[in-house]
């Protein structure tokens, strides 16, 4: 793998440790936000490490793709929230498809390996 690409898996790492040791408490009304920002990070990340494997990585590609996608969820949950609608759906169901077709598509290249 490229140096650059462990970058985001270093800082997820990071991330997970740090949660655990601090452990923040979060208020109820939060949590869809935080949610569809988990699933957006780890989508992304994903996403990323199978670019990789298909030799189609690009940094920027990777990092636009992430913030965009991060304030269209969010975005999706906050007017949701404001309308009283589960409207942060809208982000995890495409999402969350997204996500498993990146892990069989990663699953097959690693096997063929």
């Amino acid at each position: 793998m490229k140096r650059n690409m462990w970058l985001p898996f270093i800082g997820l790492f990071i991330g997970v440790i740090l949660g655990i040791v601090i452990n923040v408490p979060v208020a109820d009304f939060l949590l869809p936000f935080v949610a569809v920002g988990l699933l957006v990070c780890i989508d992304t990340l994903v996403g990323g490490l199978r670019a990789h494997l298909e030799k189609a990585f690009d940094e920027q590609t990777f990092f636009i793709g992430f913030v965009f996608n991060l304030l269209l969820a969010l975005t999706l949950a906050f007017l949701g929230a404001q309308l009283g609608v589960d409207l942060y759906l809208a982000a995890v169901i495409p999402l969350g498809i997204r996500l498993f077709k990146n892990v069989a598509s990663i699953r097959k290249k690693v096997l063929k390996k």
